[in-house]
């Protein structure tokens, strides 16, 4: 492959990589912050676990267990 094929490949790997996104030309202070709402199995499993260890009494974990349930 000559040079001037090269150069045409390498112009068009990094324009290819602009348009799709890959490369950033930007400050990098940007934060994408992503909330994940646990599903009702993993709050009652949570629960649960924090119940096991002896966090939560038995009540507090029937009073939350309910609070959850209800939520659905």
């Amino acid at each position: 492959m000559n040079r001037t094929n090269m150069l045409k490949l390498a112009g068009s790997l990094i324009l290819t990589g602009v348009l799709s996104g890959c490369f950033s030309f930007g400050s990098g202070d940007e934060t994408v912050q992503q909330t994940k709402t646990p599903t009702t199995g993993q709050e009652l499993q949570d629960l649960k676990a924090a119940y096991d260890r002896g966090i939560i009494s038995e009540r507090e974990y029937n009073q939350q267990r309910d609070k959850i349930l209800k939520g659905q």
